[in-house]
């Protein structure tokens, strides 16, 4: 029962497909990997919007500093 449990836990999360079970070894051809731009580019563009957000909330308290 609890290598099923486990099996189902990780099939749930993705992992499943990617450990080989039994004699499933393939050759993989060799690739570039692309992952690791994306994940930056994803990174870079919610560091800009928070850096926005985050003058936004600066300028909004700033002038209601400047008014009050």
């Amino acid at each position: 029962m609890a290598p099923f449990a486990l099996d189902l836990i990780l099939w749930l999360t993705g992992v499943r497909g990617h450990i080989p079970r039994f004699d499933d070894f393939r050759p993989v051809p060799a690739a570039p990997t692309t992952g690791a731009g994306h994940l930056m580019r994803v990174l870079a563009i919610m560091a800009t919007v928070f850096a926005a957000l985050s003058l936004a909330v600066w300028g909004t308290v700033w002038l209601a500093i400047q008014l009050l």
